[in-house]
């Protein structure tokens, strides 16, 4: 200890303190202190009101240097660290110094942060978004038993008794990021099977969703029977309607039980794929499908009437029946999602 102790007289005061603040921090983890108690020490080991504050509850825990909670409205932060876990921001802490930020608090927020991570990971489901994928998939698999999938909920934060939604997703944006779209008030799960994200939660609203984003979301009760229904759902989705419920479907979900070789055979959808050749052509039959409107889909477009109609007859021609029918509509849009389901 005598040489540990000439060691450190010897270096800079900086350094000196930096030791004294990680030496601080080890001891409150090894003491397994809560949020409360490291927002208290760290204010007190500042000297200025310090704060925690996770995303997941979104309160935020603050303390003043005489071991209160602060009661003033918090002025805006001095500085402001990330808290991480599991490579995922998850909160954030930061120290309200009236003054100039002092020569430690670089090192002090680091710790804090640090610490913090630790406490959120030990007390209760980790607050990240991204879970493990083994843990999902025994949410999901039809082969796990009801006791497995109840152990694996729990696990994962969900409380007995709360109903679980599931959605299945495809896109370019984090998944992570999707998930709290979908669900911002958690509990909300997310992990990537296979080639398709899939999140869970108690509830689910897809409006803050970017308009990239792919989202099919189940229906059943059962978190198993959900998720197929939830990938089946996502099969449907378009640039024109990028979320889809399987309960809005009705008997079009029979179109996805069709064999891709059936459908290939069927001479409407082999049309399709010659006009998917033109997108234009794709476009305005789509529209057209969507709206069942002439005038609508012309709007929908930017393009006058008579221009859509001639696109439309032409597309007719293609096809080989009337789209200005009700049963060519009807073909029409049957044949298209049919072949939109081949190219999943």
């Amino acid at each position: 200890m005598e040489a540990l102790a000439e060691r450190l007289s010897q270096l800079d005061s900086h350094v000196r303190g930096a030791i004294r603040v990680v030496a601080f921090y080890d001891t409150l983890m090894r003491r397994r202190v809560d949020l409360p108690a490291l927002a208290r020490a760290s204010a007190g080991l500042a000297e200025c009101v310090a704060g925690i504050r996770l995303h997941g509850t979104g309160r935020a825990i603050r303390f003043s240097p005489d071991g209160r909670p602060a009661s003033a409205p918090p002025p805006a932060a001095s500085t402001t660290v990330p808290v991480t876990l599991d490579e995922e921001e998850i909160g954030e802490v930061w120290l309200e110094r009236p003054g100039p930020p002092g020569s430690l608090d670089d090192v002090l927020l680091e710790r804090l942060a640090i610490a913090a991570a630790a406490v959120a990971e030990r007390y209760g489901p980790a607050r990240t978004t991204m879970a493990d994928p083994a843990l999902v998939e025994l949410v999901v698999s039809p082969g796990s038993d009801d006791a497995a999938r109840a152990r694996a909920l729990r696990l994962l934060g969900f409380a007995a008794g709360l109903p679980v939604r599931v959605a299945a997703v495809r896109s370019a944006v984090p998944l992570d990021r999707v998930a709290v779209l979908l669900c911002p008030s958690r509990p909300v799960k997310a992990a990537p099977l296979a080639d398709v994200g899939v999140v869970l939660a108690t509830t689910l609203d897809p409006t803050r969703l970017p308009a990239d984003v792919r989202v099919g979301i189940g229906a059943a009760d059962r978190p198993d029977r959900s998720w197929q229904e939830a990938r089946s759902a996502l099969r449907f989705t378009t640039p024109r309607r990028p979320v889809v419920r399987h309960d809005s479907l009705g008997a079009l979900a029979l179109l996805a039980q069709v064999p891709p070789e059936a459908a290939r055979d069927n001479a409407d959808v082999a049309a399709i794929a010659l006009i998917a050749g033109s997108p234009e052509e794709l476009e305005t039959l789509d529209v057209y499908c969507a709206t069942g409107s002439l005038r609508r889909a012309a709007e929908l477009l930017h393009l006058h009437h008579s221009s859509v109609a001639r696109r439309l007859e032409q597309i007719g021609r293609t096809l080989g029946f009337e789209l200005t029918e009700p049963s060519g509509l009807i073909r029409a849009g049957l044949a298209l999602t049919a072949w939109r389901l081949l190219d999943d």
